[in-house]
């Protein structure tokens, strides 16, 4: 039985060599369409696309192709020699001593053609180098036919030629798949190990040395693979070493962990773009600057941190150039919650607050209603809208009586905001929001008077873009992230001269001392105009200023919508723009603009509220002297409006639902006539317990006469 076995190898084999010499001309026929190395080396495309910043710096690798994933071309000299020894003694053990083909393992080829039960393989590496650069080459089956074989082999003599070993060993290793869609050595050494392809040891070369010959295995066959593997090298490599890698790659699904990751948000945007257009880059650069990205991420993310026991979570920055309109940071959140990871803050709608109100005193100065030195009544107001009576209240819960123009802006007084709207009408300020790139405002009926405290929906995006147009001199223009990408010429959206008058409100840290104090974190070393806002019930926080140079905005919040707790404009948003905006000038300062030659500065008596200074007017509207017209009006019934309907709650004790009537302006000798009866003196807060029913309530001066009279009614029990 020996002899005849023997026998019947020797005759294989020999069939065998007999075959492989038959095709011996065949095989050393040339072949043409061998590439070069450098022509692989050059058509070799990564899966993933890379962000620079302004100064060419990697800030972003975001993937843009879903075949296969590739990363950088990892050159022979920066692969781990274990990784090197392990894949030629699993795939190639005489890899440096032939020439393309193992002669030695030719013969076992035949036999696993001619006897399937035979598993072992006998590709050398140049042969699947020659697969993996040619598609024809390629099986489909799970094993290739003798022709195939054939073909395979007279391309790798061919590669042999023209290539070198280390050139054939190299590409091999970026081309081959180790698991899933993980190809190339960099690739499976970030994806399964988080490591670099230089960093690999022995324990992870014989894993990744096992899944090149089944990328798809099951946990049990790679283990087995691999230590059958170290057992082939030699290596002291303990059981327990190799399972338990292996198991710990198998339990969770494998992560690329990106070079830089500082800009998702922009990357995500430049590089769709490209795909839209159907040409996407493997590299675009951008008008970041990574240095500021990566401080103004930090600056936020550790604001952001301290607030958390107030409920505030998530935030987002922006940062623009005021000359060139170059977006220099773009961070969409702080990436702390996975929940809110891919949410772009900047792009996100969310209520403007007062940050809207620098707008609507610059319509007013424009159309030569308002002034800076204008008074105006910061008191209790009902305004009748179609859901009933709108009365706008401070951030203090506070109201300050006759102040200036100024100081209503300057300190974010809503009352004043409310009439300054009134003014210019609610047609005419949504329009020129419009002008201002606010395009999603709706129309005017929507909103009403409360647009004016920031009741519309914005972007952080237009938010700041609209602020830059006030620190250009009233000139906008688009925002860009490409750089020398070209825009459409600047559009005029607000004169020279009231741009700079809300310029230097915004600046005046005297004026705004009413709200904020003279110390707080609006206050800078050097100049600048800044606003802050906050929503209804807390949601949104904001804040928006610039420098002559930069223009930077910060909102706080919760991308979930829910409250924040006790979080102003100067806690929340403020702390985070200020560290930025010193960062940006840490090493020059920022200069006052320069009035427009429309400007005239007059020094203004204001008895009213015992002040004399200096202020700016647009030519033609200035004046020495202003004086407080409230004696010359005839008091009014504030409270309730003609019309107004106070429905009773039964669940709630009649004591604690006591009206209140309010006269404007008040005086001592008024008097309150209620249903024809005398209740009492104007002047005083006398509380009326409602009765069902209609109500006539008449405001009479000393003499008894009419003034004003008001119908009412009462619901409820």
């Amino acid at each position: 039985m020996a002899f005849k076995r023997a026998l019947k190898g020797s005759v294989l084999i020999l069939a065998s060599v007999a075959l492989l010499g038959s095709c011996y001309f065949f095989l050393l026929q040339p072949r043409s369409g061998i590439p070069p190395y450098q022509k692989v080396r050059a058509g070799y495309i990564k899966s993933e696309g890379i962000l620079l910043d302004r100064n060419g710096e990697l800030i972003h690798e975001l993937r843009i192709h879903r075949q296969g994933r590739r990363l950088d071309w990892t050159a022979l000299r920066d692969i781990s020699p274990a990784l090197q020894s392990a894949i030629l003694t699993a795939e190639d053990r005489r890899f440096y001593h032939h020439r393309g083909v193992d002669w030695v393992s030719a013969g076992a080829a035949f036999l696993e053609v001619v006897s399937p039960s035979r598993t072992r393989g006998a590709s050398t590496i140049t042969m699947q180098l020659a697969a993996l650069c040619d598609e024809t080459l390629r099986s489909t089956q799970p094993r290739r036919s003798l022709f195939q074989k054939l073909k395979q082999v007279r391309a790798a003599w061919c590669y042999e030629r023209s290539w070198s070993k280390a050139e054939i060993l190299e590409a091999y290793l970026n081309l081959v798949t180790f698991r899933g869609e993980l190809q190339g050595v960099a690739a499976a050494a970030r994806g399964l190990f988080s490591k670099e392809p230089q960093g690999l040891n022995h324990v992870e070369a014989v894993i990744l040395a096992a899944l090149v010959r089944s990328p798809n295995a099951g946990l049990e066959a790679v283990i087995s693979r691999a230590n059958t593997l170290a057992g082939a090298m030699n290596l002291k490599l303990k059981q327990p070493e190799i399972e338990t890698a292996v198991k710990e790659i198998f339990a969770r699904p494998y992560y690329v962990r990106p070079q830089m990751a500082l800009a998702p948000h922009v990357a995500l945007q430049l590089f769709a773009a490209g795909g839209a257009r159907g040409d996407t880059p493997a590299t675009i650069s951008c008008t970041l600057d990574g240095r500021l990205q990566a401080f103004a991420a930090e600056a936020l993310e550790r604001h952001v941190l301290s607030a958390q026991s107030r409920n505030m979570h998530d935030g987002s920055v922006l940062v623009a150039e005021n000359r060139s309109g170059d977006v220099l940071a773009y961070v969409g959140n702080t990436g702390e919650r996975a929940s809110a990871r891919y949410v772009d803050g900047i792009r996100a709608m969310r209520q403007a607050g007062s940050t809207l109100k620098p707008f609507v005193y610059a319509l007013a100065f424009d159309a030569h209603i308002l002034t800076p030195a204008s008074l105006m009544d910061d008191s209790p107001l009902d305004i009748p809208v179609a859901g009933g009576v709108y009365r706008p209240r401070n951030y203090d819960n506070r109201f300050h009586g006759t102040v200036t123009a100024r100081i209503a802006l300057a300190s974010s007084l809503n009352v004043p905001a409310v009439k300054a709207l009134n003014l210019v009408g609610v047609d005419a300020f949504v329009d020129s929001l419009h002008r201002l790139g606010f395009e999603d405002i709706r129309i005017a009926e929507f909103y009403g008077p409360s647009l004016a405290l920031g009741s519309a929906d914005v972007s952080l995006w237009d938010l700041v873009n609209a602020y830059r147009a006030i620190a250009n001199g009233g000139i906008w223009s688009p925002l860009r992230l490409i750089p020398g990408e070209s825009t459409r010429p600047g559009n005029r959206v607000v004169s020279a001269e009231s741009a700079f008058l809300i310029s230097d409100i915004l600046s005046d840290r005297e004026s705004r001392s009413r709200t904020f104090d003279l110390e707080s974190p609006l206050s800078t070393r050097f100049w600048t105009a800044v606003k802050t806002g906050t929503s209804k019930d807390m949601r949104d926080n904001w804040c928006v200023g610039f420098s002559d140079r930069y223009t930077v905005g910060v909102w706080a919040g919760n991308f979930s919508g829910e409250p924040m707790w006790n979080v102003s404009g100067v806690t929340g948003a403020a702390p985070a723009w200020i560290e930025i905006m010193n960062q940006l000038h840490r090493q020059e300062l920022s200069r006052k603009p320069q009035p427009p030659a429309g400007l005239v500065q007059r020094r203004v008596e204001i008895p009213s509220i015992f002040q004399s200074k200096q202020e700016w007017f647009i030519r033609g509207t200035e004046t020495l002297l202003v004086q407080d017209a409230a004696s010359g009006i005839v008091p009014k019934i504030a409270y309730p409006t003609s019309g107004t309907v106070v429905a009773l709650d039964p669940d709630i004790p009649p004591e604690d639902q006591k009206m209140f009537f309010e006269a404007k302006p008040e005086g001592n000798s008024l008097k309150w006539i209620l249903d024809g009866e005398n209740f009492g003196a104007a002047a005083a807060l006398i509380p009326w317990p409602p009765r069902k029913g209609r109500h006539v309530l008449t405001l009479r001066d000393h003499s008894g006469k009419e003034l004003d009279s008001v119908t009412f009614e009462v619901r409820g029990n």
